[in-house]
């Protein structure tokens, strides 16, 4: 049981980590791109961006910039910048949602493509064990299990969030198929009643040309 779980906690881990490496995409003058993560409250995010350079052997053309805009789930503006070729940003999300950064270069004759690298991690990916195993002065194990416990709790914080959005969802089914049943019944009645109304107005009409 405790190897299984074990192995649970691993698995989770490198699951964790894979997601949180850098997303490379590239980024056409005059076009936006924008990510979006999933953050809930209370949870520390951090993030970085620049642009490759496609010949390490030159430095950077200055035509390769971009500008960068991170917005909350309400539109908010958290971070702006623009005509960068390289930025971060860090800051503690206020409530649940879809956190925004659209990336934007301006339009440019010929056309211009860039590659951009753009690493953007929340939660326990967020923080920097660097610095807390400096800070702390701890050893390597301590460090590990520093790390598997801030794991764990995210984990733990993440299905408690997860159940509050299936409740969430589970209540809003629930009153779209009552407002789809009465809707229905609606609709029935409506086509009954149309149906009557015509059956009536047929009627009188032959009864007056006498026709029954």
């Amino acid at each position: 049981m405790i190897l299984r779980s074990v192995i649970m906690v691993v698995v989770v881990v490198g699951i964790l980590s894979s997601a949180s490496q850098a997303l490379r995409f590239e980024l056409q003058s005059g076009h936006t791109k924008c990510i979006s993560e999933d953050i809930k409250s209370n949870s520390m995010t951090v993030g970085k961006y620049h642009v490759v350079n496609p010949n390490e052997a030159h430095p950077l053309p200055d035509s390769l910039k971009f500008s960068v805009r991170v917005t909350s789930p309400q539109g908010n503006s958290l971070h702006t910048s623009e005509k960068v070729q390289t930025g971060q940003f860090a800051f503690t999300a206020a409530e649940d949602g879809d956190y925004m950064a659209c990336f934007w270069a301006e339009d440019h004759s010929p056309q211009i493509i860039m590659t951009v690298d753009f690493d953007w991690r929340s939660g326990v990916q967020a923080k920097d064990w660097s610095n807390v195993a400096k800070k702390g002065q701890v050893d390597v194990m301590e460090l590990e299990l520093k790390k598997l416990y801030d794991t764990v709790t995210s984990i733990h914080e993440e299905m408690f969030y997860l159940r509050e959005r299936e409740e969430e969802m589970q209540a809003l089914n629930q009153a779209t198929t009552s407002k789809m049943f009465w809707l229905s019944f609606l609709s029935l009645f409506l086509c009954l009643s149309v149906a009557g109304i015509q059956f009536w107005h047929l009627k009188t009409f032959f009864e007056k040309k006498k026709l029954i």
